[in-house]
């Protein structure tokens, strides 16, 4: 199981995507999205990501390249994991978790519960305020075949966890994931940060999180 620490970004200004991408190259070290965990699935974009924490928000960047990109879901908590996504899920009782998923024009989905199953959608005037900005912009298209390389940013205020009752980051230890996935694209794939032991692909699996510590 791997093991992060998160680091507090020492910043006195407004936190808007622009200042916080400068930041989190500067201060958070990046990891790696590359588990391959499933034989069917072998295509492995290049995902790397950020993680640092600012007060009471967390402050995520993720950079990838792939060689399809696809965004057509604008919905807030629709089936984002279908185009190409980034994902997020965090447990701070390794039971119940929040999965953060961010498509490559920054539409977001997210749930709470225990399990796959009867998942709490939150409230989209919650996930609204979700800082978000994705290199591509944030209009859809159909399926691009090439090089691409493309980055986002996200800020993540601790007031979106609405069923936990942290009053704050620091110190703090939870579990987490990082995936990279594109369901609906040419090449589906299915990358982890921290491995997924299941016979196929299924993300909704807190007994394989890693742990992560907040400084």
């Amino acid at each position: 199981m791997k093991d992060l620490l998160i680091r507090s970004i020492p910043y006195n200004g407004e936190a808007y995507p622009e200042m916080v991408s400068h930041l989190i190259e500067k201060y958070a070290v990046s990891h790696r999205i590359d588990t391959l965990n499933w034989k069917a699935f072998p295509c492995k974009p290049e995902v790397g990501f950020r993680i640092g924490y600012h007060h009471d928000e967390i402050w995520l960047k993720y950079e990838v390249r792939e060689k399809y990109i696809f965004a057509r879901e604008t919905r807030i908590n629709g089936d984002v994991y279908k185009d190409s996504c980034v994902e997020f899920f965090i447990s701070f009782d390794k039971t119940n978790y929040y999965n953060f998923e961010f498509s490559c024009i920054g539409t977001i989905h997210l749930g709470y519960g225990a399990g796959r199953e009867n998942r709490q959608m939150i409230d989209p005037d919650i996930i609204r305020k979700i800082g978000i900005s994705s290199s591509l912009g944030n209009m859809p298209f159909e399926e691009r075949k090439g090089d691409f390389e493309w980055d986002i940013v996200v800020i993540i205020p601790k007031k979106t966890f609405v069923n936990s009752q942290a009053t704050g980051f620091k110190g703090q230890k939870a579990f987490a994931n990082f995936y990279k996935c594109g369901d609906a694209t040419s090449e589906p794939h299915y990358v982890t940060w921290n491995p997924v032991l299941t016979p196929n692909p299924d993300y909704h699996r807190p007994e394989f999180f890693g742990i992560i510590h907040f400084e």
